[in-house]
């Protein structure tokens, strides 16, 4: 069953500005669609609808509709509480809200249809994945001539915000994808992953940065941080109020991070295992004979706590115990649960992509990209067609959506080793892999862990996050702690204290531990405390604890091994994809 894309259906969108004459159909009028898109999609799958159940949601449907008709006709403007349709331009023009209303009564009835289908679990899920697409796709404020905001600045501006509109299309489609944010704002190095280091290290799949230390005495157990290779570093040194990395060093720590390469067709060739050795693993050796330091606290951010968490278990069946404490944020070992992103994996998807690049070859950063937009199509597609393109506003400055269009490649043997082994298979746990030639045992990774989750996280679900506590340190669960944080899954990680913004939950109680059983999730959020504000201090009191004592910082980077390369953030992240 292929899923729409709500990237390839603004670009579709997009490419007809080449030809006056579809742009200004395009603007005139919204495309048809099928009265029922749902019937193509069952058929594809085999599913059904028991003609009882369409019936009664015709039947219901109708009335509904037949409501909505009569408060039309007698002048009155219906309520309609979605944030798409709610300014008073939507609201105070019947013909507009009617339209809004219309168009959710629609969107209510197609998803009751979902829930009557008859097939199976994950089908179902694809098949409301798509609707959704589509329903999301077809919102009258995605149209000229349905929306009124845009309608309404066409005539304050006599014409200007279409021109501009017209404008910000053709420059996003020579740039192969949506502006979220002025681009022209940031540059790495510049303003963007400024914390003051040094690249000690590199290899062609990453180099190594040590930061500078500015406190007089530093723990003498340094910190490697190990962010996803999937995007940037620099999602962990943003600006410096908002700096993961910045904070980390203010706090006391000699801190060093992985910037992972941008792969390109020398890469191509690249697995998984390769990751964990020639990454992770080499970066472990480095750190230790920089600092003289046996084990460090370990960092990873995303799938890289999945990979810190394999090199871990890899290490130990090599006799190494490197970690004094492991901190995972939002990061899956378990894949039981993976919400939203198992619409995307299953045997069909996953063996057409190791066709495409089991061999050897890049999936592309856009790629990606555009299948992170559509777990969010409102927020990451279509927000920004009314603003951008319907309205001809400029996207503000934004450091993070900036962030989120700076793609990387993937090389595809490692992708495709991870879908199959994490996602589709969820072997990692089991026992039965073998990586960099060792079993994989996530059991003898038996230090202190920090595991963060994002309440709102639609990548990595909280619950699966948490899952983490019931596989790592198995001998010593009291020294593990769980911290839940608001909001999604990047927005929750990045919380500085600066921000004194939302806030996070706790709950030390040994839930189940006297009696040696899995701790439950659940359980665990019954009986957590909410507490204001950022929970980077909490964090920065564990690292403390497993620091070792104070010592002196090193006057400078390096040793005579490891010479200075180049200032931080160094070539590698400033590659961006084809």
């Amino acid at each position: 069953m292929n899923l729409p894309d709500p990237q390839a259906i603004a670009n579709a969108w997009m490419s007809q500005m080449s030809d006056p004459g579809q742009w200004q159909s395009w603007f005139n009028m919204a495309p048809t669609t099928e009265a029922n898109p749902l019937a193509a999609m069952m058929q594809d799958v085999g599913a059904s609808v028991k003609p009882e159940a369409m019936e009664q949601l015709k039947n219901q449907y109708m009335q509904d509709f037949g409501d909505l008709w009569q408060e039309f006709l007698s002048g009155k403007s219906p309520e309609v509480a979605d944030r798409r349709f709610t300014s008073s331009a939507w609201q105070g023009n019947p013909m507009s809200s009617f339209n809004a209303a219309s168009y959710l009564l629609n969107a209510k009835f197609l998803n009751a249809m979902v829930d009557t289908v008859e097939t199976s679990g994950q089908q179902k899920q694809k098949i409301r994945f798509a609707v959704q697409q589509i329903i999301d796709a077809m919102s009258p404020a995605n149209f000229l001539a349905t929306n009124p905001e845009a309608q309404q600045k066409l005539i304050e501006t006599k014409g200007e915000s279409l021109t501009k509109g017209l404008a910000n299309m053709l420059a996003d489609m020579n740039k192969g994808h949506i502006s979220l944010s002025d681009e022209s704002a940031f540059e790495v190095g510049r303003n963007l992953a400024t914390t003051e280091g040094t690249v000690v290290y590199e290899n062609p799949l990453f180099q190594l940065i040590q930061y500078k230390p500015v406190t007089a005495t530093v723990h003498q157990r340094p910190l490697l941080m190990v962010p996803p290779c999937i995007n940037k570093f620099y999602i962990l040194d943003l600006q410096p109020e908002n700096s993961l990395v910045r904070y980390a060093v203010e706090q006391g720590n000699s801190v060093f991070l992985i910037s992972w390469s941008n792969p390109d067709q020398s890469l191509a060739g690249t697995t998984w295992d390769d990751y964990v050795d020639q990454g992770v693993i080499e970066a472990v050796h480095v750190v230790q004979d920089i600092s003289g330091q046996e084990q460090m606290n370990m960092l990873g951010f995303c799938v890289g706590g999945t990979l810190v968490s394999t090199a871990l278990s890899v290490l130990a069946a090599r006799g190494e115990k490197p970690a004094s404490s492991l901190t995972l944020l939002t990061t899956f070992l378990d894949f039981s649960d993976t919400g939203v992103l198992d619409v995307f994996v299953d045997e069909a998807q996953v063996s057409m992509r190791e066709q495409q690049l089991k061999a050897g070859g890049l999936m592309p950063g856009r790629d990606l990209a555009s299948t992170f937009s559509s777990l969010r199509p409102n927020d990451l597609v279509w927000n920004y067609v009314q603003s951008n393109y319907l309205k001809g506003n400029e996207p503000p400055p934004f450091d993070l959506l900036y962030w989120n269009s700076d793609s990387t490649n993937l090389p595809g043997p490692m992708f495709c080793w991870y879908l199959r082994n994490t996602y589709l298979e969820n072997k990692l746990k089991t026992g039965k892999l073998k990586v960099a030639g060792q079993k994989v045992d996530l059991a003898s990774v038996d230090a202190p862990a920090f595991i963060y989750g994002s309440r709102e996280d639609h990548i990595v679900p909280w619950m699966s996050a948490f899952g983490s506590m019931n596989i790592l340190n198995p001998g010593k669960v009291k020294a593990n702690r769980f911290i839940l944080g608001a909001s999604g899954h990047i927005a929750g990680v990045i919380n500085s204290p600066v921000k004194n913004k939302r806030s996070y939950w706790t709950n030390d109680k040994p839930l189940g531990r006297a009696a040696a059983k899995p701790q439950d999730a659940e359980a665990w959020m019954a009986g957590a405390t909410e507490n204001p504000g950022s929970w980077w201090p909490e964090w920065a009191a564990f690292l403390a604890e497993h620091g070792g004592k104070d010592v002196k910082p090193k006057a400078k980077p390096g040793n005579a091994r490891y010479v200075a390369i180049e200032p931080a953030p160094g070539r590698y992240v400033k590659v961006r994809a084809d």
